[in-house]
């Protein structure tokens, strides 16, 4: 089969110019090679391609229905080579990206601004998602690669690396404010009207597994569908509501919300990660780091 492309790719050569010599020239190979491929050609179909004409040589009616057809394959070949090529070079293409509310907001929207301008041919689709979400998306292998936050379940074909650690925290408004510079015990949490996320999140999992291992159990007042909200209604006193502190550090500046201590630390080391499932069409060297973004090896959480 490969023996017969290269037939072929001499026949269009040689329709295209209608000259012996001047396809020699375009392969880079002898004008007798190219009369040899030519009858191989012709015997193998059995048929004649070419006849001889007053300026160079014109297909015969069978040579012209078959490169109707060559000349369609082959030109679509050069087109595949040359946007892999300019996929290769990032000129083109498409980046698929899962992530949180958080994730995009705090890690990612700056990153994705100084790719946008240094490959403005590529084109970024970001589905807004949770932890699970983005996980399921990506190995369902709708997304290229997903940022996330920890814990998840980690499986053996994806690769994660870690790139900044996470802090919840606890933040109300002036109706709480008896418990402003107070050291509180977290039992006491279970007093308290909390606002958590609702549904199966990083975030709910983890303070979730924290709290039940310290023995606190509590019944969230609210239950919302994202962090920020969460933090709108802690800035109206509708409870105390547990996010990661970047979506409330603004208000914890400005002194419109505090944060609540505990007697307890609330574990860290918490990570936030690219991750990464089955490899694609990028190079190896651009990856997701803390300092650029660059697009490539795969990540997974």
């Amino acid at each position: 089969m490969a023996e017969n492309l290269e037939y072929y790719k001499v026949f269009y050569h040689v329709a295209k110019c209608e000259n012996l010599t001047a396809a020699a020239a375009e392969l880079s190979i002898s004008q007798p090679a190219v009369s040899q491929v030519l009858k191989q050609l012709e015997r193998s179909l059995d048929t004649k391609l070419f006849v001889r004409a007053s300026k160079g040589i014109r297909l015969t009616e069978q040579g012209q229905v078959l490169y109707e057809y060559v000349r369609e394959g082959y030109e679509k070949i050069l087109l595949g080579e040359k946007m892999v090529s300019s996929m290769l070079r990032l000129d083109c293409g498409e980046l698929k990206i899962g992530a949180s509310d958080m994730t995009l907001k705090y890690y990612l929207l700056p990153f994705l601004e100084k790719f946008h301008e240094q490959y403005p041919g590529i084109k970024v689709t970001v589905n807004n998602a949770p932890t699970p979400r983005t996980l399921h998306l990506l190995h369902q292998g709708k997304i290229d690669f997903g940022v996330v936050s920890a814990p998840f379940e980690k499986r053996q074909n994806l690769s994660v690396k870690e790139v900044r650690e996470l802090e919840d925290v606890f933040v109300a408004g002036r109706r709480f404010i008896q418990y402003k510079n107070r050291m509180l015990d977290l039992q006491e949490l279970e007093e308290l009207p909390i606002i958590f996320l609702e549904g199966v999140t990083s975030t709910g999992t983890y303070m979730g597994d924290f709290l039940r291992h310290n023995g606190v159990r509590i019944s969230p007042e609210f239950e919302l569908a994202t962090s920020d909200m969460i933090v709108q209604f802690a800035l109206r006193s509708l409870g105390v509501g547990c996010v990661v502190r970047d979506f409330a550090q603004e208000y914890l500046e400005s002194g419109r919300l505090f944060e609540l201590r505990f007697n307890k630390i609330i574990r860290d080391g918490r990570k936030g990660l690219p991750v990464q499932g089955s490899p694609g069409i990028f190079s190896n060297d651009q990856l997701i780091n803390e300092g650029d973004l660059r697009y490539g090896e795969e990540y997974c959480i």
